[in-house]
């Protein structure tokens, strides 16, 4: 049996143990290089249309909408002129419906969450559209969606019609 200064001395013993175990075990972590960029991008006036058809996210955040936000800071900051259209079609089509309206698609007791993202970006002159196809398949009209946000005559031949001017089509 341990003696009570023994016993006493030993508990000391772990507890500086634990307390500089930490300190003996650290190594020095080794500076990171710089981050260097191989290939520069010089940025020119562009159009840019996103095809946003399918769900994809970060956590909670839509990427299609990230994407579109990091986009036209960059070219603000850059002061270099930005056309964007932002189509929603099939799955994500229920991205751009007004609170009423996603509340009663999506089973929900909140509105819809992406507003202040879309209102944001439309701000920064995003155009919102939706397409017809996917508002008659789900029994949609006009007053379902949020404010700014237009109606084409069809998600695939609007991204032709848009490729056809000249814009970009991005598949966030």
């Amino acid at each position: 049996m341990m003696s009570h200064w023994k016993r006493n001395a030993f508990l000391w013993s772990c507890c500086l143990a634990l307390v500089l175990a930490p300190a003996a075990f650290a190594q020095e972590t080794p500076a990171r290089p710089a981050l260097h960029i191989d290939v520069p991008v010089d940025v020119k006036p562009s159009r840019v249309v996103f095809n946003m058809d399918h769900l994809a996210f970060a956590g909670d955040q839509p990427i299609g909408l990230k994407h579109m936000q990091i986009l036209t800071q960059t070219y603000r900051e850059r002061q270099t002129p930005l056309e964007v259209v932002a189509i929603f079609h099939s799955a994500a089509g229920y991205m751009v419906l007004n609170d009423e309206a996603y509340k009663r698609v999506r089973k929900s007791d909140i509105g819809n969450p992406y507003k202040a993202q879309i209102r944001a970006l439309q701000e920064q002159g995003v155009q919102f559209e939706e397409c017809v196809v996917t508002m008659k398949v789900n029994g949609w009209t006009n007053a379902d969606l949020l404010p700014g946000v237009k109606v084409n005559a069809g998600a695939n031949l609007r991204l032709i019609q848009l490729s056809q001017q000249g814009y970009v089509v991005l598949h966030p």
